[in-house]
């Protein structure tokens, strides 16, 4: 089945067709940069663009850098505040003409590799971490997500541990790879004190420079790169769609 997933971001709105039976990309990502002030009626009309760009006219599959309870975003950390409360689902859908099917980017991003990459076919507990604008989370036990799990937002050095070590914040303060890691590690280090995880899977643009920090991670478990990199919450947001579509 091919689904279109799209995956909003904080500074950039991607997308691609995607094989659901396999985790493929068709054809070349398209990404269009997320709108200033990214309202709801800005974000939905550059998803109609997206939309537009693969002259599409099936079911999408948005991953959404926000809590998403029922289609409805509950806050709003690397997008406007006007979203709180959005119906988003609804919102998609009324502007593409389409059915469109929203969840925690984060979420997308671990059903993408849990289905095709490093967690596939692991138990236990699983901690997918994307880092990029933001870091957002997702939380797997024996193959099955705790969605919405926000632990981007725990509490680490007086500051919320994404203002303190996303990738947003090691360009703001000009760290280098070797400084920003051992902030991750200490994030990490609290994750694993808090869970016990079994396996962290770095997702987000940072999972394809993970050789330049890794000599700064001492957690009991170990630290992958996600197998799909920073197309895993496109894929799972396919997922997501296709399982939706499926009901």
């Amino acid at each position: 089945m091919q689904i279109l997933g799209v995956d909003i971001g904080g500074s950039g709105i991607k997308g691609c067709l995607v094989d659901t039976e396999t985790g493929e990309l068709i054809g070349e990502r398209h990404r269009i940069p997320t709108p200033l002030p990214a309202t709801p009626a800005a974000v939905a009309h550059t998803l109609k663009a997206l939309v537009e760009h693969f002259d599409w006219k099936g079911p999408v599959g948005c991953g959404f850098p926000a809590t998403i309870h029922h289609g409805v975003a509950k806050n709003a950390s690397n997008i406007d505040t006007s979203w709180i409360e959005t119906d988003a689902e609804w919102l998609f859908r009324e502007v593409t003409g389409l059915p469109c099917y929203v969840l925690n980017d984060a979420d997308a991003a671990g059903m993408a590799e849990m289905r095709f990459g490093e967690g596939k076919g692991r138990d236990g507990v699983i901690i997918l971490i994307t880092v990029g604008t933001g870091i957002g989370t997702a939380l797997f036990v024996n193959g099955h997500l705790l969605p919405n799990t926000e632990l981007g937002h725990l509490i680490l050095e007086g500051m919320i541990a994404e203002r303190y070590c996303s990738d947003a914040a090691r360009k703001r303060e000009e760290l280098s790879w070797g400084k920003w890691g051992k902030r991750f590690n200490q994030y990490l280090a609290r994750l694993e004190f808090l869970f016990s995880p079994d396996l962290f899977i770095l997702g987000g643009g940072s999972a394809a420079k993970l050789d330049k920090f890794i000599d700064k991670i001492e957690t009991r478990a170990p630290l992958v790169a996600a197998a799909s990199l920073n197309q895993a919450g496109i894929i799972g947001a396919a997922l997501f769609a296709a399982a939706r579509e499926a009901q």
